[in-house]
């Protein structure tokens, strides 16, 4: 005989304790009861619970992880009104961009700075307002795809300009650019294309900016990731090894490019964001064109992005959670592993991520369990946050440089816990 369900009410009741409220409860119960599911329901609950927005702890060795939020960065808020657009001086109203857009043009050494909602919103904006119904000269070996689908092309049509295809998949020279000038009068840009997330080897040629420089048309380099200077100049020590080669906004400006586009949330180590550096000319059209209202940041974004450039201004490094774990020696992780006391100590390769620095690793430590341990480290072992890890071969592995100091107590009860 088939059972019945109790009303969704005394189930919503029975189920109070869950910390969701009434109305989610009674959502998540009547589409249990439709699907034929109720009796699973506290499983389907603490399912919705999970899916919920929260702090985690990141022990998967890849820096900038897409999926947990990239660069990790606090973002605050006094939940007051702010002089957002608003010039204290005179009372009258005044520019979002001005303040945080002079931080990153000191730090760019460019002449002016804007900010935007992310990276791809900087190209498109850029696009838009300086090249729409005109042609774009891009090598064909930068014609790159990012997460979700997102190709250059598609770009480049949604802004209105077109794709002017330079050179071949492995070779390009300045002549090719040159060429592709004189056949299409209307070419209104050359763009530079960071390829951030592959690398091209083997029988290749391209040509660097300073090779690009005086075209008579705007040269654009979307840098991508974000490094501000190759020398690293907030850091007491010299450049970490593994960010040779990788293009910097400053070295970027001052070989000839008249703007950069770049992220807020890769190397940089800020929330997500688009910063637009260079010319002052340009970013002015930049900031006239109708798309820039669109794509431009909230105040809680350009607050955080302002603490931020005034970290590096002022060569806290420190102070910058992302440079904090890169810069972490070997010889503190081992000794942090060795505390924890779970599991067996172990050499690990830690990786950039966030679609920066392809094929590069960088030494790490942390510690083996020989089990795949994974999900009941997800779903809360040893209580929240959840820690997120990796397994090859059956083992999980915790890679103690993503994985904030502090945490690091927490880590150890929940392994203590499994073991």
């Amino acid at each position: 005989m088939d059972s019945y369900p109790p009303s969704v009410n005394e189930l919503a009741e029975s189920l109070s304790g869950s910390g969701l409220p009434h109305p989610v409860l009674v959502k998540e119960i009547r589409k249990a009861i439709n699907e034929g599911d109720w009796e699973n329901l506290e499983a389907r609950i603490q399912r919705l619970k999970t899916m919920s927005l929260q702090t985690v702890i990141n022990a998967t060795g890849v820096l900038l992880h897409t999926n947990l939020g990239r660069a990790p960065w606090p973002y605050s808020s006094a939940g007051q009104a702010m002089n957002l657009e608003l010039d204290l001086n005179s009372g009258a109203r005044g520019s979002r961009q001005e303040h945080v857009g002079s931080l990153f043009a000191t730090l760019c050494d460019a002449e002016s700075a804007m900010i935007v909602n992310n990276c791809s919103s900087a190209v498109l904006l850029v696009l838009s307002a300086l090249a729409s119904e005109k042609g774009v000269a891009i090598s064909r070996s930068e014609m790159v795809e990012i997460g979700g689908n997102f190709r250059v092309p598609d770009v480049l049509e949604l802004s209105g300009a077109y794709l002017v295809e330079v050179g071949t998949t492995n070779r390009t020279r300045r002549e090719d650019y040159e060429r592709a000038i004189l056949a299409n009068r209307d070419v209104g840009m050359v763009m530079k294309i960071h390829q951030s997330n592959y690398k091209i080897v083997g029988f290749t040629e391209s040509v660097e900016i300073d090779d690009l420089s005086g075209m008579d048309v705007p040269l654009v380099a979307d840098i991508g990731s974000g490094l501000l200077d190759e020398s690293c100049s907030w850091l007491e020590m010299a450049p970490p090894a593994w960010i040779a080669g990788e293009p910097a906004a400053r070295q970027a400006l001052a070989s000839g490019a008249d703007l950069v586009t770049f992220s807020g949330d890769k190397l940089l180590g800020g929330p997500q964001a688009g910063i637009i550096a260079g010319s002052a000319d340009l970013i002015a059209k930049c900031m006239k064109h109708p798309l820039a209202r669109a794509v431009r940041p909230g105040g809680l974004i350009l607050s955080s992005l302002q603490e931020l450039a005034m970290s590096y201004l002022n060569r806290d490094w420190e102070a910058i959670p992302f440079w904090k774990m890169a810069m972490t020696s070997i010889d503190e992780l081992k000794d942090r592993a060795k505390n924890i006391g779970c599991g067996d100590p172990v050499s690990l390769e830690s990786i950039p991520g966030g679609g920066t620095l392809p094929g590069v690793t960088i030494p790490s430590f942390g510690i083996q369990i020989n089990d795949d341990v994974s999900h009941d480290l997800r779903l809360g072992a040893g209580g929240n946050p959840p820690i997120i890890a990796r397994v090859e071969e059956g083992c999980t592995f915790l890679d103690l440089r993503t994985v904030d100091p502090r945490c690091d107590e927490h880590v150890a009860n929940a392994l203590h816990e499994l073991s």
